[in-house]
């Protein structure tokens, strides 16, 4: 019987519909000894817990070429929509499925994009720890309402950004190399080059995905082409983010604050130049999860396990779509 290694944190010994799942096709699952989100840069310890194992529903954990030939996995099922934690050129030399799950939580992002910006712009946590300590600063911010939101990347999770953020009465602009044309059109997004959404909007929304094109896409540069006293929020990837940069960008003064829910390396090192700041508000990558999502991650991760254990293809959810003919559990 196959074994499935469930390992994010958040479901373990989690009852739930991807338990249901596995466990009507036959397959075996287990929970990690270790917490892998802490050790997640520890290859032997994923080493490991992967011994004896034919799939993983799988985390944020790192899957390196080293990991990936020692463990000889048949899947690997992302909780999650974005795979840049697995190297999916040698997993694909390797015969080893990565498949993720789209549409499961763009909703829950979109309202963590919005709980960020309206955390900078009226000030908490900040003025709630004020008032617990006894201090009574009654200090005006900039209004929301009339700005323009620049968001880089228009898809699933930017569009689901869109009405949130109209509704605040914000203008939107979007920057994407592929649009959804029809769906600015009708929802009223301009659509515009990276440069000039750096350059034109007073708030910046990153929603892509982290590539080796994409890396470090907010750099120096970059920052500095910004509006002074622009925001900027990240709930995409940390990798996308050069944080030293924006460090320096919130310390002088360009940027007016930031609001962030990702890191390049994670969990945020103690000695991050983000954490001496007061302008930039912090949360530990939350945006994809909620009670909704969480359940609809791990089920649709888990029965893109069932289906290609089964002999079905889950549609739409494999990343390395060339391996489809051919390949067999």
């Amino acid at each position: 019987m196959p074994r499935v290694l469930v390992s994010p944190a958040v479901i373990r010994n989690q009852p739930g519909p991807y338990r249901d799942a596995l466990e009507q096709a036959g397959l075996e699952f287990a929970y990690p000894k270790a917490n892998l989100s802490e050790s997640i840069a520890n290859a032997e310890v994923l080493i490991g817990e992967l011994a004896g194992v034919s799939a993983v529903l799988a985390g944020s954990e790192l899957y390196t070429r080293e990991v990936l030939e020692k463990a000889r996995l048949r899947v690997i099922a992302r909780m999650g929509v974005g795979y840049d934690a697995i190297d999916v050129a040698a997993a694909s030399e390797l015969d080893t499925l990565v498949t993720i799950v789209p549409g499961t939580n763009h909703h829950s992002v979109a309202e963590q994009t919005l709980a960020l910006l309206l955390g900078v712009f009226r000030g908490f946590p900040g003025r709630d720890r004020e008032v617990r300590s006894g201090v009574w600063k009654r200090k005006a911010l900039p209004r929301l309402a009339g700005r323009t939101l620049g968001l880089a990347g228009l898809g699933r999770i930017g569009q689901a950004v869109v009405p949130r953020a109209v509704g605040l009465g914000l203008t939107v602009i979007a920057y994407d190399p592929w649009p959804n044309e029809a769906f600015a059109r009708m929802h009223d997004v301009r659509l515009v080059s990276l440069d000039e959404l750096l350059q034109t909007a007073d708030i910046v929304s990153l929603h892509m995905p982290c590539t080796p094109e994409t890396t470090k896409l907010i750099n120096a540069q970059s920052l500095a082409s910004m509006k002074r006293g622009a925001v900027l929020i990240n709930t995409a990837r940390g990798g996308l983010v050069d944080e030293h940069a924006l460090a320096d960008a919130l310390a002088s003064g360009h940027l007016m604050a930031a609001g962030l829910d990702v890191f390049q390396t994670e969990p945020l090192p103690l000695d991050s130049p983000l954490l001496k700041l007061d302008n930039v508000l912090l949360c530990p990558h939350m945006g994809g999860l909620d009670e909704q999502s969480l359940r609809d991650m791990a089920a649709m991760a888990a029965q893109c396990i069932v289906d290609l254990y089964q002999g079905r293809w889950p549609e739409g959810c494999v990343v390395n779509e060339q391996l489809r003919d051919g390949w067999k559990w």
